[in-house]
């Protein structure tokens, strides 16, 4: 997914919907039905990964949720989706206009617009800026720079909250190499990988008070 202006996230001063048993009933008919569709593209994640991602976020009842690199949509789709069962929200950067675009047009169709804050920018610029703490973090943007949002963003992740970041499987990438090699040694932080698709997905966890 591409590398991904407002100065915070979650800063749109719209209020998190609370959905009534009805309308999370409807939202998951939709929602299943939109993710069976098997035309990504755009560097989106595989099923399996989306997978991964909503689990993480329903066990650990994760609410303020950053993703660095929304492509057109697809992960963050499992994201907010299970952010509306937790009552959380999704904000995700993405700096390519053309995804940045269909990306919302495709959370206004599955009924996930209330759940996610959309921003149009370079994280590179705006991931320094943005204000925590955070429950969970998902990085799928440009490797390179994977081991920088970490250094922006451990600091701002809550006690027993998640980074995560994908393609962590690609050990011939030096910024992969670069960033798991920091990950796995961060004070406080565990860090194990789940396989999934085959491209793998790294969770670096915040030990909480009691470990």
């Amino acid at each position: 997914m591409g590398r991904s202006g407002k100065s915070s996230a979650g800063t749109s001063g719209r209020p998190i919907h609370t959905a009534s048993p009805a309308e999370n009933a409807d939202l998951d008919q939709r929602v299943s039905r939109f993710l069976a569709r098997d035309s990504w593209f755009d560097w989106n994640v595989p099923r399996e990964d989306g997978k991964i991602l909503y689990d993480l976020v329903l066990r650990g009842g994760f609410k303020r949720i950053l993703e660095i690199g929304t492509s057109t949509g697809f992960s963050t789709i499992w994201l907010a989706w299970a952010a509306s069962k937790t009552g959380g929200k999704v904000t995700t950067i993405e700096i390519d206009k053309r995804r940045h675009e269909k990306a919302r047009a495709n959370f206004e169709n599955v009924g996930l617009a209330p759940y996610v804050d959309a921003l149009l920018a370079d994280a590179h610029v705006l991931v320094p800026l943005l204000e925590g703490p955070f429950d969970f973090v998902f990085c799928d943007a440009d490797k390179d720079w994977y081991l920088d949002y970490f250094m922006d963003l451990g600091k701002k992740i809550r006690p027993s909250g998640c980074f995560t970041a994908h393609n962590v499987l690609w050990s011939y990438n030096h910024g992969i190499k670069r960033f798991l090699d920091h990950v796995r040694q961060a004070p406080g932080f565990r860090t194990t990988i789940a396989r999934g698709s085959g491209e793998g997905i790294s969770m670096s966890c915040l030990l909480g008070p009691s470990h």
